[in-house]
């Protein structure tokens, strides 16, 4: 077995791209999750709808689906790639307090879609911040990772201990 190495990085140490033209198309699916904590106030009022600059949730979905759409533009080395599916829930949690954000990118190519499901979910929590920072300047974003992976050579991935 080789030893784990950077993918992004060449034999010189440079930075680089990488080549995915000799893989195989496959179906690849990622879901990344996080959190925003707050004032149990907080969520109160976003859930109410009260939020000074409007619908915070459905702003926020929106905002993880266009950030997933740009991830080559925001993550230097990604890929631009041809989604055929985001998918961001944002559910309230009582016991954090706050929301809880799953994202799930989707396509059929050569390279995976975890940086899109990642981004996903890190755009969406920020754009909750944002949105009720007026209301709670003391908000924690934390928690992203990815919980799944499906397709490509190196096969499937859960984090361990998750249900999904």
């Amino acid at each position: 077995m080789s030893e784990p190495r950077l993918s992004h990085i060449d034999s010189t140490g440079e930075a680089n791209m990488v080549d995915v033209g000799d893989k195989a198309e496959t179906v690849r699916i990622a879901v990344a999750e996080g959190f925003v904590r707050m004032r149990p106030e907080t969520l109160a009022l976003i859930l109410e709808g009260d939020a000074k600059k409007g619908d915070v949730i459905g702003t926020a979905r929106l905002a993880g689906i266009m950030a997933a759409k740009q991830t080559a533009s925001l993550i230097p080395l990604c890929h631009p790639l041809m989604l055929t599916k985001v998918s961001v829930d944002i559910t309230p949690d009582e016991a954090l307090p706050g929301l809880r954000v799953e994202a799930m990118a989707k396509l059929s190519g050569r390279t995976g879609v975890e940086m899109e499901a990642l981004t996903a979910v890190s755009v969406a929590c920020l754009t909750i911040y944002d949105m009720a920072k007026a209301a709670d300047r003391e908000m924690e974003i934390g928690g992203i990772r990815l919980v799944s992976k499906s397709g490509g050579r190196s096969g499937d991935y859960r984090r361990q201990g998750e249900r999904r």
